[in-house]
């Protein structure tokens, strides 16, 4: 069995009731920290000499299927002077409050990283300079595609998503080429038609 980082103590006597809990899975040290007290934590692994977690690997978001367990903010750091990891976790409650403090000002590579998990989750990162969508377009109006509650298929028809889309002077962003493919698409569009190779027209 892996040995539990030697951050863990370190941050469990700097920060004491912040540090909910630690765990090691699969080789890997998990930190599980209080919201209120997470920017200040990162902070400090960031700028202690004997930390020096200088490097942002990610930030991810994790919902479970079972409703009852929290969703995670994730945060994977790496010192790469002492060439050691550390995983940290924002526990959320799904239905609740999903806001947490940006790290960018810690380390600039979160920028597009906190905009991902915002698009994907609709977690918002309170002082982030540029919060916008960066996956779906900025008037996407269907949620959160990574969201456990998110539909399959959209919570629009395939029909009705590319007339928002088209409505939306798609000519700024795509080809003329792209667009007849999907004006195209648009045209042929009716509920007895059956995907290519399986036997044209039902």
């Amino acid at each position: 069995m892996t040995a539990e980082s030697p951050s863990v103590p370190a941050l469990k006597e700097a920060f004491g009731s912040a540090i909910l809990r630690a765990a090691v899975m699969c080789g890997d040290t998990i930190v599980y920290l209080a919201r209120d007290r997470a920017h200040d934590v990162l902070a400090w692994l960031k700028d202690t000499p004997d930390q020096s977690f200088d490097y942002l690997t990610d930030i991810t978001a994790v919902e479970y299927r079972d409703p009852e367990r929290p969703l995670e903010i994730v945060y994977q750091l790496r010192s790469l002077e002492r060439r050691a990891d550390l995983r940290l976790k924002i526990e959320l409650d799904p239905q609740g409050d999903l806001r947490v403090d940006s790290v960018y000002h810690l380390w600039r590579g979160a920028d597009w990283l906190e905009r991902e998990v915002f698009d994907m989750f609709g977690v918002t990162f309170t002082g982030h300079p540029d919060l916008r969508r960066i996956l779906m377009w900025e008037s996407y109006a269907e949620g959160h595609p990574l969201r456990k509650d998110f539909p399959l298929r959209g919570h629009f028809s395939r029909a009705e998503q590319v007339r928002r889309a088209l409505s939306l002077k798609p000519e700024e962003h795509y080809s003329p080429e792209e667009l007849e493919i999907v004006r195209r698409h648009l045209r042929e569009d009716d509920p007895g038609r059956v995907p290519s190779g399986r036997g044209g027209r039902a």
